[in-house]
């Protein structure tokens, strides 16, 4: 079976590298259109510069970037509150928020009940 070609809204990869980022924000959804056509924020200036020259493992903490076509397959390492989380980025991510795919929270797993719980609470099974 052959592998399925990627398209954004009917557009190949190719087609989206060649477009403009008006062009290509008028195939967003309306908040992330006014985003790019507002034009890069300062950090994401500077994000942008150092992943042009270093390539990849950019640290960052910018977390609001909308993932554009021309950082398909670089590995961006973003910030979740106490480490930072190497991404690859896929063309499949094209106009998601780069923090979609890196969770900020850990999930909570409960325990034994502690000091000062209710007498109510000391009645769960234990494993």
């Amino acid at each position: 079976m052959a592998k399925k070609e990627f398209t954004f809204r009917g557009k190949s990869l190719e087609e989206l590298k060649k477009m403009g980022r008006e062009e290509f924000a008028q195939l967003l959804t309306s908040r992330k259109r006014r985003t790019l056509l507002r034009g890069p924020r300062e950090e994401h200036k500077r994000f942008m510069e150092k992943l042009n020259k270093k390539q990849d493992n950019v640290k960052t903490h910018c977390r609001d970037m909308i993932i554009t076509p021309e950082l398909v397959g670089k590995t961006v390492k973003l910030h979740r509150g106490k480490e930072f989380d190497p991404i690859t980025i896929q063309p499949e991510m094209i106009g998601h928020y780069i923090s979609e795919f890196s969770f900020s929270k850990k999930r909570v797993a409960h325990s034994n009940p502690g000091v000062g719980a209710t007498k109510s609470s000391s009645n769960v099974s234990v494993k």
